[in-house]
């Protein structure tokens, strides 16, 4: 029998200074133990109708499909691989559902989300990742960025056409290769992950990693819980403000 880690959260989201809509939204459901932020993209509101649609769709799936899991037993590689199945088939279901919406409204044409998910499944997590919302890990003070961006720029740095200064004077930042809703169809990059007592794992869209370096995470985490989800919160308004910003903390203790 596992020992089932405990899984606590807080989230929050701020309009930011400079926008008319927060297009973010996010989920953080300690009891069925999924955390899903994701950062909403096109005109006349439809992004935030897309981040909205695509969170509801991905728990509604894993809602129902997490009990067939048998989470009671001993993980094993089986069990793994059907964790891993059934987030990217929700992410799946998001991106059909936000693609149906938008061919059925002209308003909507377009649209489109990022989706950084995490499924607690025992002493282990699954993430899934579409787009350049983020998740990292805070383990004994140590960050480790645990998805990949899926950028213009990403894809550059990793090919070796450009250099990280490049990278942060270019004009094309914001290029996403890869959304939940623009096809009906998207790749889904998972992971599984072992959890240990202590854990922090920070879900946030690029309204806060835009301004955030990764060795201030450590200090402006430190006693977890809503007073440091509002510390990035701000510290990304008193930087610019220039998007939505959204934070997930998940914080991993003993049973």
């Amino acid at each position: 029998m596992s020992n089932r880690l405990h899984l606590t959260s807080t989230g929050g989201t701020d309009i930011g200074l400079r926008r008319k809509h927060n297009e973010d939204a996010f989920l953080a459901d300690d009891d069925l133990g999924l955390w899903v932020v994701a950062d909403g993209m096109g005109g006349h509101a439809a992004g935030e109708v897309a981040s909205q649609e695509a969170i509801d769709t991905v728990y509604g799936m894993v809602s129902r499909g997490k009990r067939t899991l048998s989470l009671d037993r001993t993980f094993s590689e089986d069990k793994a691989r059907a964790a891993q199945r059934l987030l990217e088939g929700a992410v799946q279901a998001a991106t059909y559902m936000v693609f149906a919406m938008a061919e059925l409204d002209a308003n909507k044409a377009g649209m489109g989300t990022t989706i950084s998910a995490m499924m607690g499944v025992g002493d282990f997590c699954v993430t899934a990742q579409v787009g350049d919302s983020r998740i990292y890990r805070i383990r004994s003070g140590c960050v480790t960025q645990l998805t990949e961006d899926h950028t213009l720029i990403a894809w550059q740095l990793k090919q070796g056409l450009i250099t990280e200064e490049e990278a942060r004077r270019s004009k094309h930042r914001n290029v996403i290769t890869r959304a939940v809703g623009n096809r009906d169809y998207v790749q889904v990059d998972t992971a599984l992950l072992e959890l240990e007592p202590g854990d922090q794992y920070l879900l946030c869209s690029d309204g806060l990693h835009g301004y955030l370096r990764s060795e201030e995470i450590p200090t402006l985490i430190e006693g977890g819980g809503a007073a440091a989800v509002q510390r990035f919160i701000d510290l990304a308004n008193q930087r610019g403000g220039k998007d939505n910003i959204t934070a997930v903390l998940v914080e991993v203790s003993e049973p």
